[in-house]
């Protein structure tokens, strides 16, 4: 494909400047988010030996030696703060995105309908490097990670609250099977959501145009890219 003829080609818009907003402040959140959850974790791990601790080169907090020193545990204090920072912003960003997707139809046109038989068809034709690309279509294997990355994010603030408020919250708190469960539903959501970030990144690498795409919004749309599925 020429530069002539990918500039002569016509453009759609793919992605509103909410969503991608959105996109871009939820995954500063992640980062934030995952790195300060990490430290916090190697203060208190969920199971001692079982899960290995996450290197602090790796995570995010105060000064390690600082750290250390002050509160006998390394970043733990600055972790926390991060943690609750990023929380806020995960939380606020999240119900935008939320609204927006339910307002304006955007959920039900990308990540609807879920078809079990579509999703399998993809899932092999992903492995098999033949999945087809269709501009501004998610196929059946995105709208599923979509779907259970919105669900996975929701029960991480659900069983974050808890965790953070358990008395106050003491409804919440039990609904998720105490403050140990909910440990462990946050540690897992956090797991799904690492995994899901490592899917995307792979998907993108696959096809780089859909990064462009979440910058400025719209895409050449080329007839090999826009014709049916064989």
């Amino acid at each position: 494909m020429t530069a002539s003829s990918t500039s002569s080609a016509p453009r759609i818009r793919v992605n509103p400047l909410v969503a991608r907003l959105c996109h871009w402040v939820n995954a500063l959140a992640i980062f934030i988010m995952v790195g300060s959850g990490w430290r916090i974790y190697n203060s208190d791990p969920i199971v001692p030996g079982l899960i290995p601790y996450f290197n602090h080169h790796y995570t995010l907090g105060g000064d390690f030696e600082l750290s250390f020193k002050l509160h006998g545990e390394p970043g733990l204090a600055g972790a926390t703060l991060w943690h609750f920072a990023g929380m806020w912003l995960l939380v606020i960003n999240f119900l935008v995105y939320v609204a927006y997707g339910l307002v304006s139809g955007r959920f039900r046109r990308k990540l609807l309908p879920l078809r079990p038989r579509e999703i399998l068809r993809d899932f092999v034709a992903a492995l098999s490097f033949r999945l087809p690309h269709e501009v501004g279509v998610y196929n059946a294997v995105q709208r599923l990670l979509y779907v259970g990355v919105l669900g996975l994010i929701t029960f991480a603030i659900l069983s974050g609250l808890a965790i953070w408020k358990p008395v106050q919250l003491k409804e919440l708190t039990w609904l998720l099977g105490g403050f140990q469960s909910a440990r462990v539903i946050h540690f897992l959501c956090m797991v799904g959501v690492v995994l899901f970030v490592i899917v995307h990144l792979a998907l993108v690498a696959l096809v780089p145009r859909t990064l462009a795409t979440m910058v400025t919004g719209n895409a050449h749309v080329h007839p090999l890219t826009t014709g049916s599925r064989p």
